[in-house]
């Protein structure tokens, strides 16, 4: 199947747009077996268009054991049988370009499963033709691993395979064993995939691990972590993983000319497009700037600095920004506050609080207005909270591996809620087992039951995403951060002829009053402050209650780039 639209293209059109992830298990099952499905998602459309977004990113859905959900493929020209057929798949990707929706897809690149083709001839012996797919090395003389790498799941990064006689790389998990990108059959083969899915119509990908897809050809040790990067937030001390900086495992320098070849592909296009996503505490920004620039290498990135975090300062969020923008002249990021790897930051900022939900309005708000691109994570428009899962439903390896220390990432992954008074939300009938529980503490956010107050949470997003259309600043402009108070995250947003001053008050539940400087005073036009945003702008000063903000129009000034 060839890609045959015609209309108009915007080649830039993901420069600012909004995503909305979509992890197929847990949106819709339309079959009834407890999974979501293909199917379902594409009965959901109509939702996902009216709430206001670019693009969908849909997380793996190609034929799998299911050793780690998707992500870990064995074939990646095919539909699981769970999520249904090719044909299913085309009928979403029609579906979605009907309702103006571009289709993203998750692309596992660095790793396969152990029961992909190419892995079960790869480790039949040293000698057919895929043998160097893979990532093999000898024994030390001792008979210890090659080096002292380390899996993202807890122990070493090397399995012995005793029919091969060598070791295997698994950065994740050990059905999990890692492709060989210095093998430029592996780089074509990889490359192939995409085409295919091009053809296919969808419009763009998400590179899980995108700096996982070379190794140092000599296997050389990890040092530790410098001393002074060894805090709990970095290295935290039930994640021996972080204990080592990852220079020879990952964040290799010949991942640039395998991201140079991809984007050469994309561009064939008329406008496909890739978000990477960087895991990588320590150098995740310098290495977004690093994969965006220059114009040849993907379009945009995504790291974990504002994924794992506590309710987040000025500062925190500004240092993020400031960094970025810095190293990356030309670059360009996506930022998210949730997704399926992570707690749901509904339950990281505002558990337990009695002002929770007018800090995830503010949460909506500053995340749509910063510079970049947006991920929306399903169901973070309703504020579902990270699920309390038993022991006995943990289906997440490293839930299962290490709780209760880490309960895994099943509690982000629970069914999406659609009607309060339907079993399990509506999520599937009622007679199905949903794969995950669906909490009764998510019911009252259905979708239903916020479609139809104007002060939801739900319509809020509706309203922040209109919005947010409107002011072109926002979805492609510069930035510029204001020192106005200590506790207001403030900044100039520029695009052609439009300028926007935008300030949040962050200052954990106290009202600001805030004198604005002469020059700001001098160039203030008009307040355009949303209903959903609250802040007031009275001459001279913002007067921005809890948890609110503000924007105003301005005049150019001379003092921005």
């Amino acid at each position: 199947m060839t890609n045959t639209r015609t209309q108009s293209i915007d080649r830039d059109w993901w420069r600012g747009a909004v995503i909305y992830e979509i992890y197929p298990r847990s949106f819709q099952d339309s079959n009834g077996d407890g999974i979501g499905d293909l199917a379902g998602i594409t009965s959901r459309l109509p939702y996902v268009a009216e709430l206001g977004v670019d693009a969908i990113w849909i997380a793996p859905f190609m034929r799998s054991p299911m050793a780690d959900f998707g992500y870990d493929v064995a074939d990646y020209r095919d539909v699981d049988p769970q999520f249904g057929t090719l044909a299913d798949f085309d009928a979403l990707v029609s579906r979605a370009h009907d309702l103006g929706l571009k289709v993203m897809i998750d692309l596992v690149l660095s790793h396969t499963s152990n029961q992909h083709p190419w892995f079960a001839e790869s480790r039949r012996d040293r000698h057919n033709a895929r043998a160097d797919w893979y990532v093999w090395a000898d024994a030390k003389p001792d008979g210890s691993p090659p080096s002292n790498w380390l899996s993202n799941f807890g122990g070493s990064a090397w399995e012995w395979d005793a029919g091969r006689g060598q070791y295997y790389l698994h950065n994740f998990l050990i059905e999990q064993p890692d492709l060989n990108f210095h093998n430029e059959e592996v780089v074509q083969a990889v490359l192939d995939v995409v085409r295919f899915w091009l053809d296919r119509g969808v419009d763009g990908f998400r590179l899980d691990t995108a700096n996982f897809y070379f190794h140092d050809a000599e296997l050389r040790d990890n040092p530790p972590l410098p001393t002074e990067l060894q805090n709990e937030r970095l290295a935290p001390r039930d994640r021996p993983y972080n204990w080592q900086e990852h220079c020879y495992d990952k964040n290799r320098p010949e991942n640039l000319d395998f991201l140079r070849r991809f984007r050469a592909l994309l561009d064939e296009y008329p406008a496909a497009t890739a978000v990477g996503e960087v895991g990588e505490l320590i150098h995740g920004t310098a290495l977004m700037a690093e994969y965006t620039g220059g114009g040849d290498r993907l379009h945009m990135c995504y790291a974990f600095d504002l994924l794992n975090t506590a309710l987040p300062t000025v500062a925190d969020i500004r240092t993020v920004i400031e960094e970025f923008e810095r190293a990356a002249t030309d670059g360009w990021a996506c930022w998210a506050f949730s997704n399926h790897d992570v707690v749901r930051h509904a339950s990281r900022w505002a558990k337990d609080r009695t002002d929770g939900a007018a800090i995830l309005r503010l949460a909506a708000a500053i995340l749509l207005t910063l510079r970049g691109s947006v991920c929306l994570y399903q169901g973070e428009e309703l504020g579902q909270t990270e699920a309390d899962i038993a022991f006995a439903d943990i289906v997440d390896p490293w839930g299962k591996r290490y709780w209760p220390t880490i309960k895994g990432r099943d509690g982000c992954r629970t069914p999406m809620v659609w009607s309060e008074a339907l079993p399990h939300g509506g999520f599937t009938t009622a007679t199905a087992k949903p794969w995950l529980p669906v909490p009764a503490e998510h019911l009252p956010l259905a979708v239903e039951r916020q479609a139809q107050h104007d002060d939801s949470l739900l319509a809020c997003y509706r309203t922040l995403l209109a919005w947010r259309r409107t002011l072109p600043a926002l979805v492609k402009g510069s930035i510029q951060f204001l020192d106005l108070h200590p506790q207001v995250l403030a900044f100039e947003r520029r695009h052609g002829d439009e300028c926007l001053l935008v300030a949040f008050n962050l200052a954990g539940g106290q009202p600001l009053e805030v004198d604005l400087t002469p020059t700001l005073v001098e160039r203030l036009q008009e307040d355009l402050t949303s209903p959903v945003l609250h802040g007031r702008l009275d001459q001279q000063r913002l007067s921005l209650p809890p948890h609110s903000g503000l924007i105003a129009r301005l005049a150019y000034g001379t003092d921005h780039p």
